[in-house]
């Protein structure tokens, strides 16, 4: 019997690979044509501790003009969703059966960009700088087009309510959560701050990242070096 279950327990992790797999295959073929940006590896070790990091968050909402470099872009998308075990599949933050309804969007001077978890890198959605519009659909709150980063969490829902029903809506919005905490304690750990925005027209935030159906967005996060 115990043979069997880790039997199971094999052939579901490989399942899961190849879903995982054919999923990232599906969005490179579709890609194909788009501009992609390779960012650099993640750092593992900080200038702060994991204690420091979650004395000093707070909330910032006035942000400095001062553009964040590639390499602090890399850092918080990789706390977002970055890859984290050896296998290639587990991500830095948990997700209910390992189905990763997240999909992450950045928003800066240089355009609106799709993170993709496997080979961490960026897929250029649009060259324009979308952050007043971006304000807009988020009634007005100015410091999302001040900020010189906005990351946005989405999540498609079928993934997780496919396995779970109506109870797996609770967890896309817990692993949101998950997500969010890691991308406000990493850029702490950055010397940047970060705010939490959930006040937003979802039909207008959809229009001006160019979502998928199926996208919904939940999270808007402006990050920043703070006033």
């Amino acid at each position: 019997m115990k043979s069997f279950i880790i039997l199971m327990l094999v052939v579901l992790t490989l399942m899961l690979i190849f879903i995982q797999r054919e999923r990232e295959a599906k969005e490179m073929a579709r890609n194909s044509a788009t501009q992609v940006i390779k960012l650099s590896a993640p750092k593992k070790r900080g200038d702060i501790s994991l204690e420091e990091a979650i004395l000093k968050r707070r909330s910032k909402r006035e942000f400095k003009t001062a553009p964040l470099s590639k390499e602090q872009i890399s850092q918080l998308l990789w706390a977002a969703q970055g890859i984290t075990d050896p296998a290639g599949f587990l991500r830095a933050s948990p997700s209910a059966g390992a189905l990763y309804p997240l999909e992450i969007y950045i928003v800066y001077s240089e355009g609106v960009y799709y993170y993709r978890p496997n080979g961490h890198i960026l897929e250029r959605i649009s060259t324009d700088d979308v952050r007043l519009a971006l304000c807009e659909a988020a009634l007005g709150q100015e410091f999302i087009a001040s900020a010189p980063l906005d990351i946005i969490i989405t999540a498609v829902y079928e993934r997780t309510t496919g396995k779970y029903g109506d109870r797996g809506i609770r967890y896309v919005h817990m692993e949101a959560g998950h997500c969010a905490q890691n991308i406000h304690l990493q850029a702490v750990a950055l010397g940047l701050g970060s705010v939490p925005i959930g006040a937003f027209s979802d039909k207008d935030v959809s229009r001006v990242l160019t979502l998928p159906a199926e996208c919904k967005p939940l999270y808007i996060i402006p990050v920043g070096y703070p006033q």
